[in-house]
């Protein structure tokens, strides 16, 4: 079965979401990201026992700092899913996509474009195009 999730959707493989360190999250920000999600095993199911837990307490964490910065901690979330919710994975990606839209373009990525100056926002338009 082949999924149909935006194009604009990397996953990253990770053994398990516990893996998953808050400077991960927040790394993604910094390179440009407008959202991250993190899908994990249902709470209670982790193979590594307590992974799952960690990584929402994680995304809890980074919701927290991403809105006393000012980016909007809703740019960042966390389900669970079974192996066989393959369909639910594709509609999660879709829905986080749609509140990305919403929200808008990262607002640390506009900061960063609007302090290089006039040029760097051109470039970045040109290279969307």
């Amino acid at each position: 079965m082949r999924l149909n999730y935006p194009v604009h959707v990397r996953i990253i493989r990770v053994p398990c979401t516990g893996k998953v360190d808050i400077l991960h999250i927040l790394r993604a920000f910094e390179k440009g990201a407008d959202g991250v999600y993190l899908v994990g095993c249902m709470e209670g199911s982790c193979f590594y026992e307590q992974g799952n837990f960690k990584a929402r307490k994680r995304v809890e964490y980074a919701q927290r700092l991403l809105e006393q910065v000012g980016t909007g901690g809703e740019r960042v979330q966390m389900f669970n899913l079974t192996s066989g919710e393959a369909p639910k994975f594709a509609q999660f990606a879709r829905e986080m996509t749609e509140r990305i839209k919403t929200l808008g373009p990262n607002p640390a990525k506009l900061a960063g474009a609007a302090s290089k100056g006039p040029a760097a926002g051109q470039a970045a338009e040109r290279g969307a195009a």
